[in-house]
């Protein structure tokens, strides 16, 4: 792989602000995280726009890369980051803590999409339990007690 004597600056530059975006993004879940388990989730619209913003950006991040190491006609993979990168140890640390982060933005996310799925869960079950409850709805009578409605007459009673 024939390197322009450039390329690694501009690869080291790319990943510091890959860097910066994947620090960004893991503490944007972990305030997902936060309001799911707080169970504010007006406020997840709003994080939510910010979250695919920042995604985004990130993921034309990934695209750069792929296109400068496309012009050299190679892929991008840790080896070849390594052999680009290997004169410059801040760049390759930022590089180790860009792939670290990607994988605690994996979990992170994943533990979200569980966080999110159950409360889909209950609310669902909320609903069903209202909705019985709204078929069958309770009379109460002078004495406060609840009275039967017609519906739940069993026929031939007295």
């Amino acid at each position: 792989m024939a390197i322009d004597p450039a390329f690694p600056a501009r690869l080291a530059r790319l990943i510091e602000d890959e860097r910066r975006g994947m620090q960004g993004f893991v503490a944007l879940l972990q305030r997902e995280e936060a309001l799911l388990v707080a169970s504010q989730i007006d406020a997840l619209a709003t994080l939510a726009d910010e979250k695919t913003a920042l995604y985004r950006a990130l993921q034309r991040l990934s695209d750069e890369r792929i296109v400068m190491f496309s012009r050299l006609g190679a892929k991008v993979s840790n080896e070849n980051i390594r052999i680009v990168l290997a004169n410059a140890p801040e760049a390759l640390a930022a590089w180790d803590e860009v792939v670290a982060l990607a994988g605690e933005a994996k979990e992170r996310n994943r533990v979200n999409g569980q966080l999110i799925t159950e409360r889909l869960q209950n609310n669902q079950q909320a609903l069903s339990t209202l909705l019985a409850a709204a078929e069958h709805p309770q009379i109460y009578g002078p004495d406060g007690q609840s009275r039967p409605t017609a519906a739940s007459r069993n026929f031939g009673s007295a």
